[in-house]
């Protein structure tokens, strides 16, 4: 009787193995999400400014995302241009003044092997023609020193996937600029003449022109400029980056 019961009690245990649900297989893709697998790919960002302490700053602040990785610093345009044609990054963070080769012409020449590069002017000068000349030339992005950290990155983010990035403060004075009258090349040498303090006849003997031609190069910057002075069209003109002092 006893060995009928345990024959009973093997059966009952085998039919509830047979019962229980197969073993499920975690796929290969919850895997990879548990492993970390699944992060954003790193951005590669080269940093070109001429001051070291910035570029430091710069470094330190985008090492600290997990998305992003600084593949080279430079410290004027010309090395910014060399090593972007050895690296190709991502993203490019581009001082406007530097020795060499200014930013605007780092950025022409980078752009005339890859129009397509992704290129962000990282500036303290904010001034009209500066922000036209960045944007003409085929800049992605253009921020301020000063933004907020946060501002930064999410620009570098965007420009690597593709947007324009410009605070809403640059766009307008580079739509005053666009809608505005253009100074001609010849009135911008004269500008730049009148900020050293030469005479209308100095400047004439400096660009083979008439003294006459000169005043009247004179009188068209005051109107477009809307001054009324040589001092204060110097002022302007340096203000919104039409030359430098």
């Amino acid at each position: 009787m006893q060995r009928r019961i345990d024959v009973m009690r093997s059966k009952k245990k085998t039919k509830a193995v047979s019962e229980k649900a197969p073993r499920r297989t975690q796929s290969p893709a919850k895997k990879a999400s548990k492993t970390g697998d699944t992060k954003r790919p790193h951005i590669s960002v080269l940093i070109a400014d001429d001051h070291s302490v910035v570029r430091e700053g710069l470094v330190s602040l985008i090492t600290r995302k997990a998305d992003m990785t600084v593949i080279g610093e430079a410290g004027n345009g010309r090395e910014a241009v060399d090593l972007w044609k050895q690296h190709h990054p991502d993203v490019t963070l581009l001082d406007l003044r530097m020795p060499e080769l200014d930013g605007v012409g780092a950025l022409k020449e980078i752009r005339c092997g890859d129009e397509k590069a992704r290129i962000i002017v990282l500036t303290t000068f904010d001034g009209d023609e500066d922000i036209y000349r960045a944007i003409q030339a085929g800049a992605k992005g253009y921020l301020l020193k000063d933004a907020p950290r946060e501002a930064l990155m999410d620009c570098i983010r965007r420009v690597h996937a593709g947007e324009t990035c410009v605070p809403v403060h640059l766009a307008a004075k580079l739509a005053q600029r666009v809608s505005g009258e253009a100074l001609s090349e010849r009135e911008i040498d004269v500008l730049k003449l009148m900020a050293q303090g030469k005479s209308n006849k100095e400047i004439g003997s400096a660009l083979f022109i008439s003294e006459g031609t000169v005043k009247s190069h004179v009188k068209a910057i005051f109107a477009k400029m809307n001054v009324i002075s040589r001092t204060e069209a110097v002022a302007n003109a340096t203000r919104r980056g039409l030359i430098q002092l």
